[in-house]
Formats: structure tokens, sequence, C-alpha cells
């Protein structure tokens, strides 16, 4: 997964907390929408405040979301603690509840993307032309080896910081930009001997 310049790495335990329907969706309102209380959260979520406020204390466990002490009462008030996460599959493999969770936020996430872009291309049409024909998707078939790909997606973060790091212009929007890239033919594993590290090993030691 890219990440930014604030990224959270998740951990094992980090990842078995966030792989949650609600916890997913409060921590990305709080990247969304900025500090909010649990009530507000809540709200803006169809839950109920109690709910909130347990799973904000989990996602705070892990370093995910933190207090910010600027609430009265027992109104705290929360923030993300990054802009970002990210995550390495072979650092959690190790771990089999991590792993499990892994497997199940990235369904999450990939539901997400299906439902966000699908509220796009309802309105889409009431948008300005401008608007509709710079926003889109689309795809590209390369032939990488790992370190290429990794490569790759470093570069395509690079362009990213840049806007990241600009001032807004004006009439600019807040625009999801999805990254996706994985083999074009999953069943299509490769061997050993395919991996040029691993053929430079057996080298090394005959």
């Amino acid at each position: 997964m890219a990440t930014f310049s604030d990224d959270f790495r998740l951990t094992p335990e980090a990842v078995k907390v966030l792989a949650h329907p609600l916890r997913s969706r409060l921590l990305s309102a709080l990247r969304k929408g900025g500090p909010a209380t649990a009530t507000a959260l809540a709200t803006a979520l169809s839950t109920n405040s109690g709910a909130t406020s347990y799973h904000l204390r989990k996602l705070a466990s892990v370093g995910l979301v933190t207090d910010t002490g600027e609430g009265t009462g027992k109104q705290r008030i929360w923030r993300a603690a990054t802009s970002s996460h990210s995550w390495e599959r072979t650092e959690l493999a190790h771990d089999e509840d991590a792993a499990t969770a892994l497997g199940w936020l990235e369904r999450d996430y990939l539901r997400l993307f299906t439902t966000e872009f699908g509220r796009w291309l309802d309105v889409a049409e009431a948008w300005p032309d401008e608007w509709q024909d710079a926003a889109g998707f689309g795809d590209a078939w390369v032939t990488v080896t790992p370190d290429q790909l990794k490569a790759l997606r470093r570069d395509l973060q690079e362009v990213l910081d840049r806007y990241l790091d600009a001032e807004p212009q004006p009439g600019a929007r807040r625009i999801t930009f999805w990254q996706a890239a994985f083999p074009l033919d999953p069943d299509d594993v490769p061997s050993r001997d395919d991996d040029p590290d691993a053929t430079e090993q057996r080298k090394d030691r005959s």
C-alpha cells in the first residue's frame, strides 16, 4: 500500500484492532472530517455514542487515533493520528490472527471503493463538465519484477506527495485517489526459480 509522509505502519495488534466495520469507518471519518466527538461521529455513522466511544478508545490503544485534550467534561474530541496507514503483508503473515484481519480489512476497503465510486457515478452528471472530464478511472498492464513494481508505486507516490504538500487553489475540491497494483493472472504463481534474489542466494551457497 502506498504511504504518505506521516504514514502509520500497521502492526499485528493494530490491524487486529482496525479490522472492524465501525472502527475502520471511524478512522476514515476523522481523516475526512477532522477532529470530532464520539457523539458527532455516532450521528454521522448512525450508531450510538457509547459504542463509538468504546471503539475510539480501542483505536487509540494502538495509536491510530488520539484524544486532542480539547474536550469539556466527558466530551472528548478525537482526531486521526496520521493521514494514512500502510502495511506489508509479509510482516503480518507470521501472526495468523493478524493475517486473517488484514484479509478482511483489504476486502472492506474494496467494498468502500465500490460504494464511494458508485456515489460519484450517481451524481456525476450534476457536476460541471470540467469536473466530469477530469475525474474517472483507468487501468494499464505493465510487465515488471517485484522490485520494479515497488519503484513504480514509489514514483506514483512522489507525484501524489507534490499535490498533498501544495496549497489548495480557488475552486479546488478534495479528491479520493485509490491505487491498486496486483498480478494480472493471480493463478500464475512464480516458482522459486523465477525469483532473481533467490537465484543469487543459491549461487552464493554453491
